[in-house]
């Protein structure tokens, strides 16, 4: 055997002792080799380490974020509290960073410490995101985490999803869930569709029959259902504890048979419409000439008010096919002024551009990029759902299980791959207020359904709303995407395998 094959021979044998022994390579130091998403604004790497052993302490500089703190032990139960500075995890509140403004944050990591720390609690929170992210999956595990600085910020102030509980009715612990999916990736929106034709899903305590007959069906004839101001005041709460603002959405004059079919004044005719179970869309309209509609409008709206903080009410206002425009029209304005009357802001589907709304109001493009030009010019603020690609209950091909295609087959490289910025070339960038990914429920019977839909788009949508354009990449990000499957799966979700990402790979390349 002569030196060469000596050498090969020697190199195969300990590559062999060292798989068997369950060796592995060291991991990077470099914490510009990450596997975040959304993708950080900025990073600096000092290439050294930082030893995460299985027990981690945490301390708070202010009483304020000792909720964020009880978050984070609930989240990661290897994590303790501590009255030390040199406790392992230091969070503290520092309001002179102007470039993090309110949602922004700085996690830096030494070789001795890991701090996060932020303008406001918020960011705090999204700090906390991205330190779970970089950490493994079990608590029983060491790591060792590249040292350097992460200085991260979102690109849009809106960034949401929006769920429809109507079509298919979903309870308190599937919306619970669903605000989870999004906080982990740092959205701070939920839009809830509470009403359609297919069911009203928010008690009104003033018109008690929108629950008692117009939320007894869904699609297919299920029983329906509904949530009580308490349910909804509770899921208002959870999401504001996630930093999320839950925006409700009640749908009119159209999508509006289940009110046509509890209440026979909202009729033209004075009779009740029928409960409807189907999925086709535009047939219903309220009757716009009668101010017995109107009535019933302000005192939803007053209710439902009233137990919404945040600032946002969602009137819909899309498919009103079967309302003339003249009257469509005539009802907008008057339902803004109702919306306004309760302090108020108004967004509805790009449709409701053609009225005259508040310039603080808002115009969702779904479909009109006409419409989004026409509110532009009057200086609306724009949120981005372009059904081709923002629709997540798109099919990804045509062998998906659930879904349509009406709009366009959406696989995760073409949810991925669009900017806001340049969507609609007649819309400053100025006026893009954020983006929201949408999930309608006509082919969504239960939770797994919505997973297999959400998972894994939502997280490209998530990064479209947070990072800038410029360090957004499609190969990067699938290669980032992919190291995500174990994550799914540790969490029960039932996502989609897109055979564009190559699945399987570590859950994090910080791991030893």
């Amino acid at each position: 055997m002569n030196l060469e094959s000596k050498y090969s021979y020697v190199l195969i044998v300990l590559i062999t002792f060292l798989i068997g022994m369950g060796c592995e390579p060291k991991q990077s130091t470099n914490l510009a080799a990450h596997t975040l998403i959304p993708h950080p604004a900025e990073i600096v790497a000092t290439g050294e380490r930082f030893l995460l052993a299985s027990t981690f302490t945490v301390q708070i500089a202010d009483e304020s974020l000792q909720n964020l703190a009880d978050y984070l032990i609930g989240e990661k139960s290897l994590f303790k509290m501590v009255d030390s500075q040199d406790a392992d995890l230091l969070l503290t509140l520092n309001a002179n960073d102007q470039k993090l403004g309110e949602e922004g944050y700085e996690l830096e990591i030494t070789k001795s410490q890991i701090s996060i720390s932020a303008n406001q609690p918020q960011g705090i929170f999204y700090g906390l995101q991205t330190l779970m992210q970089l950490m493994p999956l079990s608590g029983d595990e060491s790591v060792e985490l590249p040292t350097g600085t992460i200085r991260d910020y979102p690109r849009y102030a809106y960034r949401g999803s929006m769920l429809d509980v109507s079509r298919h009715f979903f309870g308190v612990d599937d919306v619970k869930r669903y605000i989870d999916f999004i906080a982990a990736y740092k959205m701070n929106i939920l839009h809830l569709h509470l009403t359609d034709d297919q069911g009203w899903r928010i008690e009104i305590k003033s018109k008690p029959n929108l629950t008692a007959m117009g939320a007894s069906t869904e699609v297919g004839g299920g029983p329906g259902g509904f949530y009580t101001q308490m349910q909804y005041l509770e899921m208002v709460q959870y999401a504001a504890d996630r930093f999320i603002t839950i925006i409700p959405e009640i749908d009119i004059p159209g999508h509006t048979q289940a009110a046509l079919a509890s209440y026979p004044e909202l009729n033209c005719d004075g009779k009740a419409g029928k409960l409807y179970t189907g999925t086709k869309v535009g047939f219903s309209t309220l009757c716009t000439d009668s101010e017995a509609t109107y009535q019933f409008v302000d005192v939803v709206i007053q209710e439902l008010a009233a137990i919404t903080p945040g600032p946002y009410i969602h009137i819909g206002g899309d498919e009103s096919h079967a309302t003339k425009k003249e009257d469509y029209i005539y009802f907008i304005n008057r339902v803004q002024k109702i919306v306004s009357k309760y302090d108020k802001i108004l967004i509805g589907w790009d449709e409701v551009a053609q009225g005259e709304i508040d310039n603080e109001s808002m115009v969702q493009q779904w479909n009109s990029a006409s419409n989004a030009t026409l509110a532009a010019e009057k200086g609306n603020k724009i949120i981005l759902s372009p059904a081709k690609l923002a629709y997540m209950d798109m099919k990804y091909d045509s062998t998906s299980r659930i879904g349509y295609d009406w709009a366009a087959l959406i696989e995760v490289d073409q949810a991925y791959n669009w900017n806001p910025d340049t969507i609609n070339e007649t819309v400053s960038p100025q006026l893009i207020y954020g983006i929201e990914a949408p999930l309608w429920t006509e082919t969504v019977e239960n939770m797994k359904d919505i997973e297999y839909l959400v998972f894994p788009r939502l997280l490209g949508y998530a990064e479209i709303g947070w990072s800038p354009q410029s360090v957004r990449k499609w190969g990067d990000y699938r290669t980032r995407l992919a190291t995500y499957g174990s994550r799914f799966e540790a969490d029960d979700i039932g996502y989609y395998r897109s055979p564009l990402v190559d699945w399987g790979k570590r859950d994090s390349i910080f791991v030893k």
